[in-house]
């Protein structure tokens, strides 16, 4: 992301939203999706007190799925490809795991061409 700790840390200035409020428990390729009424039922009670909400990280697929109904790609790779598609206000990204690993070395434009975007636009919302 490009940004100091204490910016990260800073409740008035980053804040962190899971798409569930709980552990779903563990499938047979990691952890179960999130609980399908999450997000419906506390999202937008809860953005409602972010009043500044300059951009917005989709953090994996589960993110994009929810916040790009019908405006997404058919997948991951793809939504986070067509990034541009859907900035200022969402950033897609894939989820942060060892699986991200082996997906980034597949996906080389992802570093030499999203990532700095990311932080550019981060740079510019957090100003």
């Amino acid at each position: 992301m490009g940004i100091a700790e204490e910016t990260f840390y800073d409740d008035r200035r980053v804040a962190i939203l899971p798409m569930g409020f709980c552990y779903p428990g563990a499938g047979a390729s990691g952890d179960l999706p999130p609980r399908p009424e999450c997000a419906p039922l506390w999202h937008e009670r809860l953005l409602s007190h972010l009043h500044e909400r300059r951009l917005t990280l989709l953090v994996g697929a589960h993110a994009q799925s929810y916040y790009l109904t019908g405006h997404g790609k058919t997948n991951l790779t793809e939504t986070v490809r067509n990034f541009p598609r859907y900035m200022p206000r969402f950033f897609p990204l894939p989820h942060p795991s060892w699986r991200s690993t082996i997906w980034m070395r597949k996906n080389p434009w992802f570093q030499s061409e999203a990532l700095p975007a990311l932080r550019e636009a981060i740079a510019e919302a957090l100003r």
